[in-house]
Formats: structure tokens, sequence, C-alpha cells
């Protein structure tokens, strides 16, 4: 592990201890030289990547300062499998996996809502709870055609269904078509998530397909809505 590495780390868990509370100051680029004995750059890099991880906020002419970090970015533009990005954030995650159905029918609605137009085929349906840092927090409801993945074993489903799909059967993941929306929460979200009557949980439905456009896996994930953020880039163009 390099020196940045090793700095980002150590004031990673400072802030997770709360040795650095949410609103206090992080030591500056010169003192962390002095408590880390690293260079200017090295400490830059370290702060550079707390604020791109979400844990800090620059301001200038003041420092660092921890911010509120329980709200769990995921990306919707991009594909990631909830494994990689947990390993990503450095958060501390548990899969829960409470319902699973190895042989049943998916209804081609779910599908053709977001453009896909299939026939209604059998299915492995799996539920599972994401739980971050002992907080269940994300219900995550997949459907994988059996026309294309035949199996899918339940220990792949409490680890990482993406590993199982490309490291055990090959399969190459080309893209996904997903939509977002804001529900009121269900019975079922109430008892998974804890969350009271009224709330709403973001829903993000999507459709993956692998290289040769085959769609395979169709997903609604649950989210809460207090730990809920979505943010994409966007660049203007003018004709």
């Amino acid at each position: 592990m390099n020196k940045t590495s090793l700095v980002y780390h150590d004031l990673f868990q400072k802030i997770e201890e709360k040795f650095y509370p949410i609103g206090s100051y992080l030591p500056s680029e010169h003192q962390l030289c002095e408590l880390y004995g690293i260079s200017r750059e090295t400490g830059r890099k370290a702060l550079a990547t707390l604020a791109e991880d979400g844990y800090i906020q620059k301001i200038r002419g003041k420092g660092s300062i921890v911010i509120e970090h329980r709200q769990y970015e995921f990306p919707v533009s991009g594909i990631v499998s909830y494994k990689e990005l947990a390993e990503k954030l450095h958060i501390k995650t548990q899969n829960i996996v409470y319902d699973y159905e190895p042989d049943t029918t998916l209804p081609v609605t779910d599908f053709m809502s977001l453009g896909i137009e299939l026939t209604e085929a059998p299915v492995t349906a799996i539920k599972r709870i994401r739980v971050i840092d002992g907080e269940p927090a994300i219900i995550d409801k997949d459907y994988i055609l059996k026309s294309v993945v035949s199996e899918v074993p339940k220990q792949a489903a409490e680890d990482s269904l993406y590993a199982f799909f490309e490291n055990q059967l090959g399969l190459i993941i080309g893209y996904a078509t997903k939509e977002i929306t804001m529900m009121p929460a269900t019975d079922e979200d109430r008892e998974h998530l804890i969350i009271s009557m009224g709330a709403y949980v973001a829903v993000v439905r999507s459709v993956t397909s692998l290289t040769d456009a085959r769609a395979f896996q169709y997903t609604e994930s649950r989210h809460r809505a207090d730990r809920f953020i979505f943010r994409d880039f966007a660049r203007r163009t003018k004709k």
C-alpha cells in the first residue's frame, strides 16, 4: 500500500470512529506532512480521494470539513455490482437473501416497461436486503432469465451475482436500460427497511443485457429515500 493510501485509510478510519466528527476540520496539508512524514502532494491526494468519496468538503481558505456521508451514492448511468461498489466506497455491508425461487415466471410487462420486448418466460427470482453499516438500506429484487442462465446458486446471490455471471459463466455484460421513480413504501418495504408508514422509497428498475444484445436480468432496487442520492454527469451541447 502506498503512502497516499495509508494516509487515506487512517483518516477514513478516524472519521468513521468520530475522532474527526461531522463538522470538524481535518489537519491541513502542512499538518498532514508533519503528522505522517509525507510530502504535501501525498497529503493533497489523500484529501482529494476523501472528498471524491464524499467524506469531506474542501472549503477555500478554511480547509477540509467532515460532512454527513450516510447517503450512499450508487451509480445509475453506469453498470457496477453492489459488491464492487461497497469495496470502492469502503462501507461495511451484508447481503440477506430473504426470498429465493429457482424456478418461477416474471410477467412480460416488467421487461416491456423499459422497452424490452420479451415473452413471458421462466426466471430465477431473488430478493435481497442490502445492509449498510448495520442498517437495512436497499431491497434488490432480481429476475434472471433461465434461457440464458439456467441455474443461479443461492450462494452466488449471497455473494455477488455479477461475479458469478462473469467469472464462473463467462458472460459478458454489455449495457442496461434504467428508470428511476419515487414511490410510497409498500408493506414489504416497511418491514425489511424498517421505515414508517407514509415513507417513500426511490425505485430503480433496470434491464441488463449482454454484449450480444440478449436481455437476461430484470432488477428492481428499492432504496430508502433518506439514504439515496442520484448523481450524473451532463454536458451542454449547442446545435
